[in-house]
């Protein structure tokens, strides 16, 4: 008897809409001969729906369409729990009354919080259910920029120096907001970078070169979270790193982004597409393996599993290597960086797919591979 896949996309985040993009890839890609497919969609309210059209007219919608059917208010709430049969482990069952669905494993398309941050996973754990990708620990820690730093600062590998905002602190007088802006002044020259501690996809990040910038910067950011990071600029090229596996990871062909903007920004990324990318990147042997070597390194000591991309910067002058993030499920879709740094190192979009439910099935029965 076929594995039925549960596929869950959308979702409360500011990526909601990247979630629908890569989540279609991933639905056109799933062996249909292996599993059985189970879409499930999350509104940015919360709401959870089964998709009523089978799944081949699915695949064929785009994800506007998607995006409009969650956005309906019709529509029944899902309700989940184990199974309570003789054989409960591996087992939840989705339900509403119209349907029931008993899942084996949950592919979780989800970016940013309430997806990639260690929630859905932790659902997943208490509900004994396999999942795709990192855990409740290695998924929150790479969330969180600033956590992640904190924890790369022990491997002895260099990364942009970093000033953290906290909302709380930041919002109560303008002598406070002063006095943040003067200290980032102080440690940093113009132009910065300013992050939203918890999310991905360039949502909420400017580049300030300037007090006026800066200060609009911040606010923005403190829109999508209330912890906010400031780094320093680093003239450098951006390459980037896939990583795949559970306890012994492999590393993809880096690859270069060549921003059409100043930065490779949310909007350039899934709509305007005018950046370039270079697969692979074109580095010495030694810069390649250092990179590769240190995507490995960096996904270990978070704890990761299944996947995640690993990005970096190579300073344009002297050539060094500096850490810039991680992401536990980056986009997804079949002209996304992470799957085309696999595709340029021989594993193609739906063998990918394939490998990650088997990482997902591996990790859950215990295998240390």
């Amino acid at each position: 008897m076929k594995k039925n896949i549960l596929v869950v996309l959308g979702g409360q985040s500011g990526e909601h809409e990247v979630s629908l993009m890569s989540a279609l890839s991933v639905l056109n890609a799933i062996n249909e001969k292996k599993y059985k497919v189970t879409p499930v969609g999350i509104s940015k309210e919360g709401t959870w729906k089964f998709f009523e059209e089978p799944l081949d007219i699915l695949r064929k919608k785009s994800w506007q369409e998607l995006q409009e059917y969650l956005a309906k208010e019709e529509g029944q709430d899902l309700s989940l729990r184990t199974n309570t049969g003789k054989d409960p482990k591996g087992k939840m069952v989705l339900w509403n009354q119209h349907r029931k669905e008993a899942i084996d494993l949950v592919f979780p398309v989800l970016h940013g919080p309430f997806g990639e941050d260690g929630t859905i996973q932790g659902m997943c754990e208490m509900l004994n259910i396999p999942y795709v990708g990192a855990g409740v620990l290695a998924s929150s820690a790479a969330m969180d920029k600033v956590m992640t730093k904190r924890i790369v600062s022990t491997l002895g590998v260099l990364q942009a120096d970093f000033h953290v905002i906290l909302k709380e602190q930041y919002g109560k007088s303008r002598e406070e907001k002063i006095k943040h802006q003067e200290e980032i002044e102080k440690r940093f020259p113009y132009p910065v970078f300013i992050k939203p501690a918890n999310l991905g996809s360039s949502v909420g990040i400017t580049k300030a070169h300037n007090r006026q910038e800066l200060c609009e910067g911040i606010d923005l950011a403190l829109g999508y979270d209330r912890k906010v990071l400031v780094e320093e600029f680093i003239n450098a090229r951006e390459i980037e790193c896939g990583i795949l596996g559970n306890y012994s990871p492999k590393a993809s062909l880096p690859s270069e982004i060549i921003p059409h903007n100043e930065f490779y920004d949310y909007r350039d990324k899934y709509f305007d597409g005018k950046s370039q990318y270079i697969i692979p990147a074109k580095l010495s042997e030694e810069q390649r393996e250092k990179i590769q070597s240190q995507g490995k390194k960096i996904f270990r000591a978070m704890e990761c599993t299944g996947l995640a991309r690993i990005d970096f910067f190579v300073e344009k002058t002297t050539g060094e290597i500096y850490f810039n993030e991680i992401n536990t499920m980056p986009g997804f879709t079949k002209i996304s960086m992470y799957p085309k740094m696999w595709e340029a190192t021989g594993v193609s979009y739906e063998a990918l797919v394939d490998e990650l439910i088997e990482l997902g099935f591996q990790r859950f029965q215990g295998e240390t591979q």
